[in-house]
């Protein structure tokens, strides 16, 4: 006699699970960037289906653009909330850490993709810094400045920063310590 077993495996499907994401809050201009999003994997046709869900109300997207580099793989379009999001990628026009998300009627939106091995609180500073007003660092350049080891330094300003570089030559100073840190999104889970 021979003995079966018929437990299945109950796994919640990752489109399922809600995308970790930060925007800019409504009303307030963003920065370079309109927020971030922190996938789980780097499978794009897996995640995908939940940042679109997750943008819904910000009108309907249709197309996405990545860096292919920091993807597995990029389909050419990604069944997501009833339609096929149309899938690009560009190498060297396009952000290693970025993703455009476009909508036919009402605009585009760039938001920085943490990569998904990141530590908690690094992937929750990354975050805020690109979901806040104002901020104009490149998707790369705020990966790059908050993965870095600090040395005796508490801000997680990039001083290395065009922009900010501009702001010393022309008699502005950094400030070297920040009062309080960056706010934890809420959206972040």
């Amino acid at each position: 006699m021979t003995a079966t077993d018929d437990r299945r495996a109950t796994t919640v499907p990752v489109h399922a699970i809600p995308a970790r994401l930060a925007r800019t809050p409504a009303g307030q201009a963003a920065g370079r960037l309109d927020g971030a999003w922190w996938p789980r994997s780097r499978d794009l046709a897996r995640e995908l289906p939940s940042l679109v869900r997750a943008m819904e109300d910000m009108g309907g997207i249709t197309r996405a653009t990545v860096n292919p580099k920091l993807w597995q793989g990029v389909p050419r379009q990604v069944p997501a909330s009833g339609r096929l999001v149309k899938v690009g990628w560009f190498t060297d026009e396009q952000d290693l850490h970025e993703i455009m998300l476009l909508s036919y009627r009402v605009g585009r939106w760039e938001l920085l993709v943490v990569p998904p091995e990141t530590e908690p609180d690094t992937a929750r500073r990354m975050m805020a810094a690109a979901s806040t007003a104002g901020d104009m660092r490149s998707a790369t350049a705020l990966v790059e400045a908050m993965s870095a080891p600090v040395r005796g330094r508490t801000d997680v300003r990039d001083v290395d920063d065009p922009s900010e570089s501009d702001w010393e030559a022309e008699g502005g100073h950094l400030r070297t310590t920040r009062e309080t840190p960056f706010p934890v999104a809420a959206a972040v889970g």
